[in-house]
């Protein structure tokens, strides 16, 4: 009987993401990935090397879903409250997502992939740099600060799940409350970029 070696990456590529997810890089051990996927802990080895390469997959792997389910296909104020949007929607469907990023940041040394992301972040910003020299976008704002503020808004709702609630007073099932926050960070993100009216 042939090995299954793809199915065998992914199972352990998934039970990755739940553990990191749940425990941080620190928190997590190779047994429990092993365990959690159903497979001998020396496949992970086999396939991954480490523990380490096997975060750095797994963070880079949610990050290239997320760029490619969230495209910022403009630079206009309605393309900027989709792009807030999208990434609200996204993060709500990917708790995860939000997740190993804090944990990331709890960690010392570089960020997986760090080159691959800054180039991804670094296009977004001279978008936004473009639009504010076209005027379609306010010129006060540093567009580095505007990306991180957008991507803050939409995704800071699922990061801190117990903030949000307890500032809304609903929880994060509540399919009206998560509708009405959608549609607030599309307008707050399209007021926050319109360049001011005087």
């Amino acid at each position: 009987m042939a090995w299954d070696t793809e199915g065998t990456r992914r199972r352990l590529r998934d039970a990755a993401l739940v553990e990191f997810a749940a425990r941080g890089f620190d928190g997590t051990t190779v047994g429990a990935i092993a365990a959690r996927a159903g497979v001998n802990k020396e496949r992970l080895y086999s396939y991954f090397g480490d523990k380490k390469a096997l975060w750095e997959l797994v963070l880079a792997t949610e990050l290239e879903r997320l760029a490619a389910a969230v495209r910022l296909t403009g630079a206009g104020l309605d393309d900027i409250g989709e792009f807030a949007g999208a990434t609200f929607d996204y993060h709500a469907a990917h708790p995860e997502l939000g997740r190993l990023l804090q944990w990331e940041g709890l960690q010392d040394g570089p960020p997986a992939d760090v080159v691959g992301r800054t180039m991804h972040y670094q296009e977004k910003v001279e978008r936004f740099a473009t639009a504010q020299r076209e005027g379609v976008l306010d010129p006060g704002l540093d567009p580095a600060h505007l990306v991180f503020a957008l991507i803050a808004l939409a995704a800071w709702w699922q990061t801190v799940p117990q903030l949000a609630e307890m500032i809304t007073g609903a929880g994060p099932n509540d399919q009206e409350e998560c509708a009405r926050r959608r549609r607030f960070v599309v307008e707050a993100a399209r007021r926050l970029a319109s360049p001011s009216r005087t």
